[in-house]
């Protein structure tokens, strides 16, 4: 895609839209079929092992080759109810295509990119992939409409129960819909898997916080089961001085602010320094290129092995012309007489002894700060948890992290049950869209084989 980059401190609005326009093109229906006619359809594939939701990827790219896209689509939404979207964020490169036998002969199969246009080819003809379950007379109340929480929902309602939805936001999606940038995950796409489940009867209600607009009491009392499913908070702070000045910005929401428009004209020339090195680090500095930012720094405290962002992600970001500063600790924001950022004072680092985490430590070295100069200030640090929430469920956790038995998914109010962010941690899965797809499916079954066993017990007394 071009880029439309800053030429004298002059970008129009509608340049800037066509910058978050969707970076990767959709295969032709002759490149789709070329490409599945690659698959050596392996009979243990190890690509559907190494998904964590266990698409049969031979089964759906067998199925574009015959033409048949409406049985390739309901294939990979069947094991992925967030199928179109993950089709666009999931690091392939790690996970199917990296475990594709073809990568020690020629080239993996672009196993994204045909998951991505049997999904698209079920968007563009409205197809509706599945139908609810006959009613079963239980309800579930699941607490965020993110990739774990429509997942389990959409489990749940062609299972039979009565599924409410209770999203703080606008719109349902979580992170597809408002924490992924648009140029890899259009709105549109998140927003149609979040039709698919509403059409299942599922009702969605969004605007509304748990905690606030209703009880947690009242989810408790009124319904059979309660997942948990309400993803991560907001950045934490740096706590260094001037941090509430004008001009900084907590990644998710710089984010989000591109995700609906219009976007932001204020960047257009700036400089622009965003604080971390993950994905969405990542993320808010590709971003800030495309909102017309004549330069954007990284600054990381540890160095280049050590960033957490995926090594695609990565190379996107050398690709935009995002500059790297590898062991650099912020040390304290400087702003003018009107309380705007004008730079960031930094000091230079040098690894120590590994910490707890077993990644060597970042130790300051002594005089050696600088300043970088800076109009905004991004904050990519990280997300906090949803901790008030989860002590008012009153549920065992650690420094956010609730436990669960990971047999049946239950918390320690064996009512409450969770999935996704809030249960990420402590070896108990990585933060990835497709890993809460998956954890959603599996609280959702094991809602139904806790009430099913229920129900034979009754009846055989």
């Amino acid at each position: 895609m071009h880029l439309n980059r800053v030429k004298n401190k002059t970008i129009s609005l509608d340049n800037l839209r066509m910058n978050f326009q969707e970076i990767e093109p959709d295969l032709t229906p002759k490149e789709a079929v070329e490409e599945s006619n690659r698959c050596l359809y392996c009979y243990d594939a190890p690509c559907i092992k190494a998904c964590p939701t266990g698409i049969n990827i031979p089964s759906f790219i067998k199925k574009i080759a015959s033409g048949n896209l409406k049985g390739s689509a309901r294939v990979i939404m069947e094991a992925n109810p967030v199928g179109a979207s993950c089709a666009r964020v999931c690091p392939t490169e790690e996970l199917c295509e990296g475990a594709c036998v073809l990568n020690h002969a020629s080239l993996p199969i672009m196993i994204g990119n045909l998951q991505r246009h049997a999904t698209n080819w079920a968007i563009h003809n409205n197809e509706q992939l599945f139908k609810a379950g006959e009613k079963n007379g239980k309800r579930v109340a699941v607490i965020g409409g993110g990739p774990a929480g429509l997942s389990a929902a959409r489990e749940l309602a062609r299972l039979g129960y009565e599924v409410t939805i209770f999203e703080a936001k606008e719109k349902a999606g979580g992170l597809d819909t408002y924490g992924i940038v648009s140029f890899r995950l259009p709105q549109e796409i998140s927003l149609w898997e979040v039709e698919q489940i509403e059409k299942l009867g599922v009702n969605i209600q969004t605007n509304t916080k748990v905690g606030k607009d209703i009880q947690v009491r009242e989810l408790i009392e009124n319904f059979d089961a309660v997942i948990l499913a309400a993803g991560m908070s907001k950045v934490p702070m740096l706590g260094i001085d001037g941090e509430e000045a004008e001009g900084v910005f907590d990644a998710i929401e710089f984010v989000e602010g591109t995700k609906t428009p219009p976007l932001d004209q204020q960047f257009i020339g700036k400089k622009i320094v965003v604080i971390g090195a993950g994905n969405t680090a990542i993320d808010a500095a590709t971003c800030s290129v495309r909102l017309g930012a004549e330069n954007v720094k990284m600054v990381y405290r540890r160095t280049e092995k050590e960033m957490t962002a995926y090594e695609f992600e990565y190379e996107f970001a050398k690709q935009d012309g995002v500059e790297f500063r590898w062991l650099t600790q912020p040390k304290r924001i400087i702003a003018d007489k009107s309380g705007k950022v004008e730079a960031l004072e930094c000091v230079r680092m040098e690894l120590g002894e590994p910490d707890a985490s077993g990644r060597r430590r970042p130790v300051p070295v002594a005089g050696s700060e600088f300043i970088i100069e800076a109009d905004a200030i991004v904050k990519a640090i990280g997300q906090t948890r949803y901790l008030s929430l989860i002590e008012e469920l009153g549920l065992e956790h650690n420094n956010g992290i609730v436990k669960i038995n990971t047999k049946t998914h239950q918390t320690s109010n064996p009512k409450v049950y969770a999935a996704g962010d809030v249960i990420f941690g402590d070896g108990q899965g990585e933060a990835m869209v497709v890993t809460a797809a998956q954890q959603g499916k599996l609280t959702a079954h094991a809602i139904h084989q806790q009430f099913t066993a229920d129900k034979v017990t009754l009846e055989s007394v």
